[in-house]
C-alpha cells in the first residue's frame, strides 16, 4: 500500500500521512464525545458544575450566568461543538485551525479532570466524558479521561505543526493505492 500526494517528495508524504492520522484520532475521540454527551439528551455532569464554581470569580457566578452554563453551554454548546471539530478533522477540512480550537477546549477538558482528581476518588469516581457512550462500553475515571485530552493536546500541536499545507488549507486530496 502507498500513499500518493500531490507532492512527490517522501517528506510531504510522510507528513501528510501522520497529519491525516493524528486527524482521524482526535476527529474520532471529540466525535465520540460530543455525539454522547449530545445524545445524553442534557446530562450535566455534577464535577464540571463544581470546578466551575471553584474558578469563576464571585461577581461574575450570578444564578442566570449558572443557568446558562447549566442548561445550554455544557449541555448542547460544548457537545455540538465538539462534534462538529471531530467532523471537521476527520474530513480534513481546515485542520490547522480545528486543531487550533482543539486546545483551548481539550485544556478545559483536562483542567476539569485535574481538579476532579485532586478532589478524591470517592468524590468523582467517573468522568461523564463520553456521555451516553459510557454506559454502553464503560466508564472512565478522571485518571483515564485526564490521559486522552494530553493524548489530544499532543496530537493537535502535531497536527498544528507537521501539516503540509497553508494555514486555512483543507488537506491536499490524497489516495491510498494498493
Amino acid at each position: 500500500m502507498s500513499v500518493e500526494t500531490p507532492s512527490n517528495t517522501s517528506g510531504s508524504k510522510a507528513r501528510a500521512v501522520t497529519t491525516w492520522v493524528a486527524c482521524i484520532i482526535v476527529g474520532l475521540i471529540l466525535l465520540a464525545g460530543g455525539t454522547g454527551k449530545l445524545f445524553g439528551y442534557g446530562d450535566l455532569p455534577g464535577q464540571s458544575i463544581e470546578f466551575l464554581n471553584v474558578i469563576v470569580p464571585d461577581w461574575l457566578g450570578t444564578p442566570s450566568f449558572y443557568e446558562f452554563i447549566g442548561e445550554v453551554l455544557f449541555p448542547y454548546v460544548l457537545p455540538l461543538i465538539e462534534t462538529l471539530l471531530g467532523i471537521f478533522l476527520i474530513i480534513g477540512f481546515v485542520p490547522r485551525l480545528m486543531a487550533t480550537i482543539t486546545l483551548p477546549l481539550s485544556a478545559a477538558f483536562l483542567a476539569n479532570n485535574a481538579w476532579t482528581i485532586a478532589q478524591g476518588a470517592n468524590k468523582f469516581p467517573d468522568c461523564a466524558c463520553f456521555g451516553i457512550w459510557e454506559e454502553i462500553f464503560g466508564v472512565l475515571t478522571p485518571f483515564q479521561s485526564m490521559f486522552i485530552d494530553i493524548g489530544l493536546i499532543i496530537l493537535a500541536i502535531v497536527i498544528i505543526v507537521v501539516y503540509p499545507g497553508r494555514y486555512f488549507a483543507s488537506r491536499p486530496s490524497f489516495k491510498l493505492v494498493w
